[in-house]
């Protein structure tokens, strides 16, 4: 699918070594626009950026480090502008999941999920929608929540916390960027088939297929096609909202212990 508005763009996507991260990545070039590519994972994200840069040259560019590292975040805003001018579109895609139970768990594992998944967020938001704002040709924000931040599920509280604060921080935001023509908005995924579900749970797409309404696990795919949507002109009246994209697991929110 061709979405408008896409052309010639330049977005920051972190995370993307893999998974939603790098779906996200492959579709906004194929629909022409230019890409930052983040990763911590320096091995994954060399070999996946050296199959986008083959396709696409000269539009994706490599930055490695750890977006939730405010030094990183400094540089990779920089290297960006460096590179190509300016910033359109922020995915800070890049997030941390500890399973742990409440009881147990630790300051330094509470840090550790709170670090990436908001604080990065935040801050890589704060860098680039200051440059938006100076550029004055509006953009586009989209943060990646979870369908966790809208139901419970069992060892996760301190990762569901952040998702759920995404959200939030994607109304609250409204209200500092919308005067700007800056929107931003939230998706959240549901089960979704990527390299690291399938590494913790090996028939992952056979178990949450069974408890999904549709029948189907999601898929990167299902995520970047959101994701781009909302980049997109067909979405410039969207704005401060959650897209919730997992087959309808909300509605009923049945876990793998159901199945057994």
């Amino acid at each position: 699918m061709i979405y408008n508005g896409i052309k010639d763009k330049v977005a920051i996507i972190t995370g993307a070594g893999m998974g939603i991260g790098y779906a996200i990545a492959e579709l906004l070039l194929k629909n022409g626009a230019r890409v930052v590519v983040n990763d911590l994972d320096k091995k994954a994200v060399k070999s996946s950026f050296a199959g986008l840069e083959k396709k696409f040259p000269d539009r994706c560019s490599l930055f490695v480090g750890d977006a939730g590292d405010m030094e990183v975040i400094d540089k990779l805003v920089q290297f960006t502008i460096e590179k190509y001018g300016q910033i359109d579109f922020v995915i800070p895609n890049a997030g941390i999941t500890l399973f742990g139970d409440f009881f147990k768990f630790t300051p330094s594992e509470f840090d550790e999920v709170i670090s990436l998944n908001m604080k990065g967020a935040f801050f890589l938001v704060q860098k680039t929608g200051e440059i938006m704002k100076k550029q004055g040709n509006g953009g586009r924000i989209v943060l990646m929540s979870s369908i966790t931040g809208i139901k419970g599920y069992p060892d996760l509280t301190a990762y569901s916390m952040t998702k759920a604060a995404l959200q939030m921080m994607a109304k609250s935001l409204v209200l500092a960027l919308a005067p700007h023509q800056i929107t931003v908005n939230a998706v959240a995924p549901g089960a979704t088939l990527t390299e690291r579900t399938k590494e913790e749970e090996p028939d992952y797409a056979g178990t949450w297929g069974k408890l999904i309404p549709t029948g189907i696990v999601g898929k990167p795919k299902d995520m970047a096609e959101t994701c781009l949507f909302l980049l997109s002109e067909g979405a410039a009246h969207i704005n401060g909202q959650t897209l919730v994209v997992d087959g309808g697991w909300t509605v009923i929110g049945r876990y793998p212990e159901d199945l057994e």
